[in-house]
């Protein structure tokens, strides 16, 4: 499929700081053509036929009214993370677009960081390696 023939999806920016990751751009290109919100910007008028979901990555880009006016064939807004409180569930269900989010997707590494945290609170670890002790002795 060539390009112009994938759905247009709006992104923030591939890479730096707030833009998405370079490995999960390369997957989306598969798939959509991507549109950072720089190029958008720059020709609303013509871009946003193409664009029909919208790529929310570290809670950017800001979905507001004046956005979602301007993207007349937008049907879905994928959140990369676990919640939405960042978005106008309300406002945004009545451009008719659906929202979908990833909640499940960091349970097992939070889980993870929690045992973690005890485990080093219990056997003062945090400790140990501050007063350069070795790690046997704080766990006698």
């Amino acid at each position: 499929m060539a390009e112009e023939d994938l759905p247009g999806v709006l992104i923030w920016d591939i890479g730096g700081t707030h833009g998405v990751l370079e490995d999960l751009a390369t997957l989306l290109k598969k798939h959509f053509c991507l549109v950072t919100m720089k190029e958008f910007l720059e020709n609303k008028r013509e871009m946003s036929k193409n664009i029909q979901s919208i790529f929310v990555f570290e809670c950017r880009p800001t979905i507001d009214r004046e956005l979602l006016e301007s993207l007349p064939n937008l049907k879905v807004i994928g959140n990369s993370g676990v919640g939405v409180d960042h978005l106008d569930l309300k406002m945004i269900a009545n451009f008719g677009v659906k929202v979908t989010n990833t909640p499940h997707a960091v349970a097992d590494s939070t889980a993870d960081i929690g045992m973690a945290l005890m485990l080093a609170s219990a056997r003062r670890l945090v400790e140990g390696n501050v007063l350069n002790f070795p790690v046997s002795y704080l766990l006698l």
